[in-house]
């Protein structure tokens, strides 16, 4: 199985609507910040992997909302990666109340590209920083 990383956030005030509920859209922005943290956590910021030539673009994305969080409530974002093909990668994120009520998960795909767009195969520092020793993939 995939190393999972976890993250801790609090739904903030701008991130509701009218109903008093998240707004839809901030999943995608909580999506990012999973799997930012998730890289960093294995030892590579975002801008690390950029500046080493690497960019991952979003070609799709998928959610499925389960149920609501309102202002102040704790959620869990739980983010994996895998390889999604030769020059793609797979975040698959479940987001959580802190007592396990799911409130959405999905997964978002990102091709993996030089900075001209053109599809790359990651290198081998991307698939140990994907795939590290130990992980099961």
């Amino acid at each position: 199985m995939a190393h999972t990383h976890s993250l801790e956030i609090r739904v903030r005030y701008h991130e509701t609507d009218q109903m008093g509920r998240f707004y839809n859209a901030r999943v995608l922005e909580w999506f990012e910040a999973g799997r930012t943290e998730l890289l960093r956590d294995r030892g590579m910021s975002y801008a690390q992997i950029e500046q080493r030539g690497i960019l991952l673009p979003m070609t799709e994305s998928h959610v499925l909302f389960q149920n609501p969080a309102r202002y102040d409530d704790a959620l869990r974002l739980n983010t994996a990666v895998t390889f999604a093909g030769k020059a793609r990668l797979r975040f698959d994120v479940t987001i959580e109340h802190l007592d396990a009520i799911p409130v959405a998960r999905g997964h978002t795909i990102h091709a993996i590209v030089d900075p001209a767009g053109k599809p790359v195969r990651p290198p081998t520092w991307v698939r140990q920083l994907i795939e590290p020793a130990g992980d099961g993939n």
